[in-house]
Order: C-alpha cells, then structure tokens, then sequence
C-alpha cells in the first residue's frame, strides 16, 4: 500500500492534477460518478464516430461495403483482431472478434474436447466454483453434446474463503485427477477481482497434459497479458467491459498458432477460408488463422465501436492504463479501510493479484449499492455481498475515488440503505 496516501479532497485533486491520462474528455459519463466501467464501459467520442462513419458508409455503399469499406466489412473481424493482438500478447493472427463469449467458449472448449479425443487425452474440464456462471453453463453442455455426464467429467476447484482461489489448490485437483483434458480459469475473478498467475497456470495444465484455456472477460483492457509467449492454448473475452465498446458489443477470442487450421466445434461459413468462402462449398475449408473459429457473419454495427476504442488504447498503451488503474484502486482500497470500518475489501491487496476493481464487502452490499445509485454512484452488486467499484482508468480521477468513499460513509452514517428493498430479482 501506498504510505504517501492522504484522506483528503485536495490530496486527490492534486493528483488528478499530476497524474491524468488525458483521454477523460473523450468519454461521455452519463451519471456523477461512473463507477462501474467492470460491467459497462460508457460511450467514448471515438467510438461514436466510427459507429457513425460505417453507418455512413452503409447509406452510401450499400452492399458494396463488404469490400469497399474503410476497413472493408469482410475482413472486419480479422482486421480488429490484429489491432487487439498486442493486449492479449498473441500474434496478429492468433486473435479475432467474432460471436459471443458464451458462444466462443461453446466452440473453443468444444474443438479442444474433439483434439483431446483424438489424441487419447483426458475427458475432463478443469474448473471453479468462483466461476461467471456462463461458462459452466457452456462446459456442461459441450459435455452432454458428447455423451459425458457434467457431474463426472466437470472438476470444479473449491476456493477456501469464498473470494479467492490459489493455484496451488490448482495443482492438487489436477494431481487426483490424471484425466483433465482441458483446464478452463478465469484471469481475473468477477466477483473478487483476484488475478490469476496466467502463467503459471498454464505451466501446471501443461505439465498434466492439458489444453490451457482463459476467460479474459475482465482483464481484456485492464491487464496486459502474454498468451502467446506463457503458450495459452486458447481464450475468450468481451469488449463491452474495460474496452467500452458498448453493449452487446462482439466478443473476441485467442487460438495459439499450433492449432490453426483445426475444424472448429461450431463451424461456420464465416470461418471459411476467405479465398474460397463465396464459392459456396458445401465442405468447409477452416482458414488458417484464428478467424476460423468466427461463426456466424460478423455484426458490423456492433463491432465498429470497439475500432474507435481501440484509437484511444493505442494513443495510451496497455501499460500505461494498467499503471493509473492499480494507483486508482490502491486508493481506493486504503479509503475504504481508512473510512469504512463497516466494509471489507474482498480484493487482494497485492496489486499483481489484482484486476481492475474492488470487492467491497457489507452485509448489505445490494442495498448499499441501490442507496449510492440514488446518490448518482453507479456500481453493481453480486451476490452474497459484494459491491463492485470500478475506478476506470480511462475516465475516472482520484477525486471520483475519494467522493464515492465519502457518499458510501454518508450512506452508512445515516443509515440510507435501510430505505430500500431487499434484493429481488432484477439486474444489478
């Protein structure tokens, strides 16, 4: 933790004043205090006029967009995934935007369960129980599509206090079990915001012979990563999150080179080989790149915003993003325990281990958060008691840090939460 850390107003101000990425202005922040950029990152003007540049180019070309396009539409998803390449540590190849991430992890654990098949690997999914639920969901499924029972070829990793896993507990389910064929683990954790050591846990899959596989969901943006270089087998991710590109916006995945030209589990014509993909072949021919695992015709209205985005990633740098993010939620961190006794940070406080929000913990986490909401603090609640505040590094100061923690004490003080319902069954 930092020892220079101040309580005050004028000390976040003043390093607001030192410490400013300059891109806060291009961000439009539709409430006060923006504070959930983990979940939804708001509209920046770059995004918008890109959006407004293919809706241009739509009006004016028509259909001739797919080729005449700036960049043309038919390569639009390949051609974003050489702009994302460096974020995740892949080769321009190795990544494209495509699909869904619940639809991604459908076809990449899908096609490593057919390698692991074929080549007499194990059965078995490695996961935990701190997982977004989507991807059990899509695990169990690619189970089922193959006549393995989910109950028995699902390894689920059990965490110790709720919030955090350790890779060693990683290592000794995959010690007593030597028939995992695939280990699928989240970057970073939703709920608690812990970062996973991708690397070494990559090492420890590899080592037990299996596939390496990443949900990235809430890193991509946040956290620089090196998948090619630690051999990460396969990953998947959104945008819609650190990358701001909107919502719904197109999801984005990795395959290691080695695996190019694999036949995806979800194969699709927009997956074809590029030089063959309107000669309306009835065999597929998978392109050699990580394109092949596109599905379906890429929705270009929802991916043209993530190319504006990516203007102002590259103008900053990954590094640069990842540095102002660990300062904001070291701050954010030490308010909570210099200010809220109440609360308790389910984070780890080790930056290295952590992603790009805090776990603030309370007893009435769901009403505490409707309470900030009123207040014009917008976070998000998950279950059982976890506020999630997210400083983006993108478009919040020290100061927003500093003003959320003080309405937070005045919520607490006044008992401002017990005004509202308890959680029902809406979003949050």
């Amino acid at each position: 933790m930092d020892d220079d850390f101040e309580r005050g107003r004028e000390y976040a101000r003043e390093r607001d004043r030192s410490a400013a990425l300059g891109v806060r202005d291009r961000f439009y922040r539709p409430d006060d205090l923006y504070m959930d950029g983990n979940s939804l990152g708001p509209l920046s003007t770059d995004a918008e006029h890109v959006l407004q540049h293919v809706l241009d180019e739509w009006r004016e070309l028509g259909i001739r967009g797919w080729t005449d396009g700036d960049p043309p539409w038919f390569h639009y998803g390949e051609h974003l995934g050489e702009r994302l390449a460096s974020l995740v540590g892949a080769r321009d190849d190795e990544v494209v935007v495509a699909n869904s991430t619940t639809v991604n992890i459908h076809t990449l654990v899908g096609t490593f369960l057919t390698r692991c098949d074929r080549e007499n690997r194990g059965q078995k999914v490695l996961v935990n129980e701190l997982d977004f639920p989507t991807d059990h969901y899509a695990i169990r499924a690619q189970l089922r599509n193959r006549g393995l029972d989910p109950d028995e070829h699902l390894v689920v990793v059990e965490s110790r206090d709720g919030r955090t896993l350790r890779e060693d507990d990683v290592a000794a389910a995959l010690d007593a079990h030597d028939d995992v064929g695939i280990m699928f683990m989240p970057s970073v954790f939703y709920r608690s915001g812990q970062l996973l050591d991708v690397e070494r846990i990559t090492e420890l899959a590899h080592a037990h012979d299996a596939y390496a596989g990443f949900d990235l969901a809430h890193s991509i943006g946040a956290v620089p990563h090196s998948l090619a270089d630690h051999g990460v087998d396969f990953a998947a991710w959104c945008h819609y999150k650190y990358l701001n590109a909107g919502p719904g916006a197109v999801a984005g995945l990795y395959v290691h080179r080695d695996y190019h030209g694999e036949t995806p589990a979800l194969a699709g014509w927009w997956g074809h080989e590029k030089e063959t993909q309107f000669e309306m072949r009835t065999t597929y021919t998978p392109a050699q790149s990580a394109g092949a695992w596109q599905t379906g015709t890429i929705p270009v209205l929802s991916a043209a915003p993530l190319l504006g985005v990516m203007d102002i990633v590259d103008e900053v740098g990954i590094e640069a993003l990842r540095e102002r993010s660990v300062e904001l939620t070291e701050y954010l961190v030490f308010l909570v325990d210099e200010r809220l006794p109440e609360c308790t940070v389910g984070t780890p406080r080790d930056p290295d281990r952590r992603g790009g929000h805090v776990a603030v913990e309370h007893s009435e986490g769901y009403r505490i958060s409707e309470a900030l909401k009123e207040r014009g603090v917008v976070v998000d609640f998950r279950p059982p008691n976890v506020v999630r505040v997210c400083p983006s590094p993108f478009f919040v100061g020290f100061e927003e840090v500093w003003e959320t923690v003080d309405r937070l004490r005045e919520i607490l003080d006044e008992r401002e939460y017990e005004t509202f319902e308890r959680r029902g069954s809406g979003v949050t």
